[in-house]
Formats: C-alpha cells, structure tokens, sequence
C-alpha cells in the first residue's frame, strides 16, 4: 500500500487563490520580530559560493552572535576538533560538547541496555552554561538530535546528518540508480 502524499506546488500557479490567502493568514500572524530578524540574516548572509561552514559563519556574524555550541558525536570528533579551531580563527568563543558527555550508563536512562549513553541533554546544558547564542549539531544520532533540538534554547542548525550506510552523504540516497 502507497502512501498518500499531499504536496502544493509553489511558484507553478497550480495551486487555488484560498490556500494562497489561507497561508497569508498564517505567516502573517506565526512570525514575530524576532522570527523576522533570523529570516533576514539568513537572506542577507546567503551566497551560493561559499560552502556551509561559511555561510554558518557568515550568518553568524550577520546576527551578532560571539559564542557559537558544537554539539557532535564522537564518531565526528576530528571534524569537530577542526571546526573549532575554524570558528576560533573566525573571532568566535567556541563551546564544544561530545555525546558522550559525562560517561552516563545507559543503564540509569534505559533498564538493561548496556553502555555509555549519548547526552543531548548534558550537551544542551553544557551550551546553555557557557551562554552560546548559536549551537551547532554535528552527527548526533536520530533522536539524540532531535532531544538537543528540542532542549536548545537558542538558534541551532545542523551541519552533519548521521547517516552510517551513505557515510553521512543522506542525498545520495535520491540519486542512486
């Protein structure tokens, strides 16, 4: 059995005048300022000649932000040590916080499971200490991610998705044959 999917084709003029008005109804009174401000500097900060990294530092800078959170896996923990240094060597103060922060059994969170635990929360809080206006995710495992997401209270973004069959390149998966 396929799934339905629903989709409105934007920019096409396939889609009614009603969901037009109905979706100006619902921007117009979902965004505050301070949604309209992160629209702006994402929009002033976009160019599509400098790679993610960049545009991160970029937007960054655009927004006023000193104190930039790296939230990353330990299976990333070389490219986090580099990113640091990069957004070090960018002006930016630099709080970096594995998953496996604070060696947590997962015995304590989950009965019977075996092991060291993942820590989005500990990392949240780890960011949240050190005053990071910005955090970025780096490899954190579905779920975990969503947790620090969901836990941040400050603007994050993510620069690498796990994907261990694709070795993190998840839009090959729309190319393959």
């Amino acid at each position: 059995m396929q799934a339905e999917c629903k989709s409105i084709i934007l920019f096409s003029g396939l889609f009614e005048i009603k969901i037009m008005e109905e979706h100006k109804v619902l921007y117009g009174s979902f965004y505050g300022e301070a949604d309209k401000k992160v629209m702006k500097v994402a929009e002033d900060s976009l160019n599509p000649k400098v790679d993610r990294i960049d545009e991160i530092i970029a937007f960054a800078r655009e927004a006023g932000v000193n104190r930039i959170g790296l939230a990353n896996c330990i299976t990333f923990e070389k490219e986090a040590k580099q990113l640091e240094i990069l957004l070090s060597d960018a002006g930016f103060t630099v709080t970096r916080a594995n998953c496996k922060l604070g060696r947590m059994p997962y015995k304590e969170i989950l009965p019977g499971y075996p092991g060291i635990s993942c820590n989005p929360a500990g990392q949240v809080k780890t960011m949240e200490n050190a005053g990071t206006e910005m955090n970025l995710v780096m490899g954190l495992c579905i779920g975990h991610d969503m947790l620090f997401n969901a836990h941040s209270r400050v603007l994050t973004t993510t620069l690498i998705v796990k994907d261990r069959k694709l070795q993190h390149h998840t839009l090959l998966r729309f190319h393959e044959s």
